[in-house]
């Protein structure tokens, strides 16, 4: 069904701009520093080598070997600080594979990780991401201690509405359910009905059997939700600044210089690349693709350090790489994994009434998934 129509902030009488760089409202801090603990020798020596041989065999393939002295101090250490902190590291399929596949607890999509995050033992969770999965997480763990390494690691998504806006559509719109995909602010979650994936956005939407949902804030996967079901959707102007600039046209290049090229894109895509693509899902279903296909040649169209992870795991199947990275993603690095775990930063706050009624907004989404 196409969609009902397009709001953003001018089309409401809100302010018409956000700062896309940043999350809206990060309230986060950082720790004292009386529970900082000694920085570790960071040197490459035999035994840091023979300690993390079977780590770098993850990661042969897509790491060349002068690179790896440089990182394994650093693996090591944190790796050892985990234990002594009793945390926990949950990094998303974007983080690089030194990240992803050598000191990370738990991986996978924001579904996954959300859900995970209500499981963890653990009293402190590093969220290896950016700042709206960390928000989550606290949520999720309101008594725990959440971290993200750079609380600059926003989204273009997340910053491109706020509750206030989610008022006014309200306001507009009054008696229809919202749906708030999780790249957005606890301000947003604590506003709507329920949240969604890019998994289960579609299971979502027609979960609350109404006719008309609003759904925010991603305006494409929003249109790819309308293509998939026969609700009437009502879309927010917000899009990934990673996944709108794939193009069809670069699609059928590639296609063009190799007719057997499997390609596989992310609903955060435009629908011109959507309609070029042979699968569309989130990244675990891309993944799981990938996996159950096991394809010649294949092209991620989607954040490329996931498929640097995947050629880490599967290294006969050639990934042709479109490499548009997430700057907010790659603001996540080894240095910083290991200063949060040494100082106990940056710690996620969020204000325990929104947090209240952000959790009601997931717990609904992830009770559906159950």
């Amino acid at each position: 069904m196409p969609i009902a129509g397009i709001y953003g902030p001018e089309d409401l009488g809100g302010p018409a701009h956000r700062h896309p760089n940043v999350p809206v409202s990060p309230h986060t801090g950082s720790a004292s520093r009386a529970d900082a603990l000694p920085m570790p020798s960071l040197a490459w020596t035999s035994d840091v080598e023979r300690d993390t041989a079977h780590l770098y065999e993850r990661v042969k393939t897509v790491i060349p070997p002068v690179e790896w002295p440089l990182m394994a101090p650093t693996i090591k250490a944190i790796n050892e600080l985990k234990a002594v902190r009793g945390a926990v590291i949950l990094a998303h399929n974007y983080q690089t594979p030194e990240i992803f596949h050598c000191v990370a607890d738990i991986v996978g999509d924001s579904l996954q990780l959300a859900v995970e995050a209500t499981k963890v033992k653990a009293d402190i969770i590093v969220q290896c991401g950016v700042h709206f999965m960390a928000e989550t997480s606290k949520i999720l763990n309101p008594h725990k201690t959440v971290l993200i390494p750079d609380s600059r690691a926003g989204c273009s998504l997340a910053s491109s509405i706020t509750g206030a806006d989610v008022r006014l559509l309200r306001t507009r719109f009054p008696g229809v359910p919202v749906v708030a995909y999780v790249n957005t602010s606890a301000d947003v979650k604590a506003e709507v009905d329920i949240c969604c994936t890019s998994s289960n956005a579609v299971q979502v939407v027609e979960s609350l059997n109404a006719p008309t949902v609003i759904f925010l804030p991603d305006q494409y996967l929003a249109q790819y939700v309308a293509s998939n079901t026969n609700v009437k959707i009502i879309a927010w102007k917000g899009a990934c600044e990673v996944h709108e600039r794939f193009t069809g046209d670069e699609l059928r290049a590639y296609r063009e210089a190799d007719p057997t090229v499997q390609i596989i894109a992310h609903p955060e895509c435009p629908p011109d690349v959507l309609a070029e693509a042979d699968f569309t899902g989130s990244t675990a279903h891309m993944i799981k693709w990938v996996r159950d296909r096991h394809p010649k040649r294949v092209v991620m169209i989607t954040e490329c350090s996931m498929a640097d992870n995947v050629r880490a795991e599967l290294p006969d199947i050639e990934m042709v790489q479109p490499c548009n990275l997430c700057p907010h993603m790659q603001r996540i690095t080894l240095p910083k994994i290991l200063d949060s775990l040494l100082y106990l930063r940056e710690e996620v706050v969020v204000d325990p009434v929104i947090a209240d009624k952000a959790r009601r907004s997931v717990e609904r989404m992830i009770n559906l998934r159950n």
